[in-house]
């Protein structure tokens, strides 16, 4: 007896365009200047935008946040305590040839409860960041 499980659509450009757009109008409404990096499935950059008065290294900053929640499959908010001295994931940053960022702001996006992408948010305070990444995946239809 096989089992196989039904397709989920993957995340689309216009699906990243959207996440980035809810990103910046949540962190616009708290009158914070951010950065925005959406990845799909494989970790290709899908979309981007920093606004010209963001800092520049916050770009890279989103884009490690996505690539981290993209790779665990969780929240970067939620995986602070595991880099700790003593942690499960205390060597991993390390251990991968692109280094992970352990700051609040970077959430797995999925649909049918499966891992289609994440987006990571830069910029403001990390839990700042979270919220706004956060709203925009909520908003995600």
């Amino acid at each position: 007896m096989s089992t196989t499980t039904a397709p989920v659509a993957p995340l689309t450009i216009q699906d990243a365009e959207a996440l980035v757009s809810a990103a910046h109008r949540a962190a616009a409404a708290a009158g914070v200047t951010v950065s925005v990096t959406v990845l799909d499935a494989g970790g290709h950059l899908l979309a981007f935008r920093r606004d010209d008065r963001a800092v520049l290294i916050s770009g890279e900053t989103s884009t490690r946040k996505a690539y981290t929640a993209l790779q665990l499959n969780a929240p970067t908010a939620d995986l602070v305590d595991a880099v700790q001295p003593g942690g499960p994931f205390h060597t991993l940053p390390t251990a991968l040839d692109r280094p992970l960022l352990f700051i609040a702001g970077g959430v797995p996006v999925r649909r049918d409860g499966r891992l289609i992408g994440a987006i990571g948010v830069g910029g403001g305070a990390p839990q700042q960041d979270h919220a706004f990444a956060t709203a925009a995946v909520a908003n995600l239809a």
